[in-house]
């Protein structure tokens, strides 16, 4: 099931812009305090570390994504998600738009 809408939530109005605009994601506080990020990567191939725990869910679009340590590429389309550990890096490949929500653990 794909979330189409995070009630009651803070978003800081300033973009996150990272690979010259590959990426550009906002940032959401929600009430408990928990954090996520919406946002869209745009053709391209990008490496991105993590530092807590992340689940990347597909709300458009799609991907595939290679975990550390890993040398299989696995999709990822609108409704699926993937999970990245803390600490960690992944690489991503966009062929068409790929709007996301980061929910860290």
């Amino acid at each position: 099931m794909t979330t189409s809408q995070i009630d009651h939530v803070s978003v800081t109005t300033q973009a996150n812009v990272y690979f010259d605009g590959k990426c550009v994601s906002h940032s959401l506080t929600l009430a408990d305090g928990s954090k996520k990020s919406v946002g869209v990567v745009l053709p391209a191939t990008l490496t991105f570390s993590t530092a807590a725990a992340e689940i990347m869910e597909c709300v458009a679009g799609g991907c595939e994504y290679k975990l550390a340590g890993s040398d299989q590429w696995l999709r990822s389309d609108a409704g699926h998600q993937f999970s990245v550990p803390a600490n960690s890096k992944f690489e991503i490949r966009v062929a068409q738009a790929y709007h996301y929500i980061c929910h860290y653990a």
